[in-house]
């Protein structure tokens, strides 16, 4: 399971993507909009900030505005970046391999095996849905539904 900080990151994302690309879009209208919790959500972004996904803008016309095209953020990037490793087991992450700690040999383990399949196929389906896909009205409405 994704955290609720996941959750409203990637939220928050659509709303920025939804925006006019050249208006930031204040931390209060994106905390309205999406009735995420203002100061959680400054967290958020400062960590999405740090990571180059958005850019701020001080001042009265100030706000929030996506660094890099909605297109080219996956939720994969997001996921990593807000909850760490995306892996069932510690032995299939790929920016954060462990070995398990009772395991005899990860060729024989058949646990590993499964949860391979299943890591697999949840990257390719992350890493290949974008916010931009997400802001899309239709396909929006379906990833929406997923996040609730």
């Amino acid at each position: 399971m994704i955290t609720q900080k996941a959750k409203y990151a990637l939220r928050a994302l659509t709303v920025l993507a939804d925006a006019d690309a050249d208006e930031p879009v204040m931390i209060s209208d994106i905390a309205a909009q999406q009735k995420i919790p203002k100061k959680f959500l400054e967290q958020i972004l400062l960590d999405l900030k740090h990571h180059g996904i958005v850019v701020s803008r001080r001042g009265k016309q100030g706000g929030y505005l996506l660094l890099k095209p909605a297109h080219a953020i996956t939720f994969g990037e997001i996921l990593r970046i807000i909850d760490g490793p995306i892996a069932p087991l510690p032995c299939l992450s790929i920016t954060a391999y462990r070995k398990c700690d009772d395991c005899d040999g990860e060729q024989s383990c058949q646990i590993r095996h499964v949860f391979a399949k299943v890591a697999d196929a949840t990257r390719k389906v992350l890493f290949s849905t974008t916010i931009a896909d997400a802001a899309q009205p239709v396909r929006g409405a379906e990833v929406t539904r997923l996040l609730a």
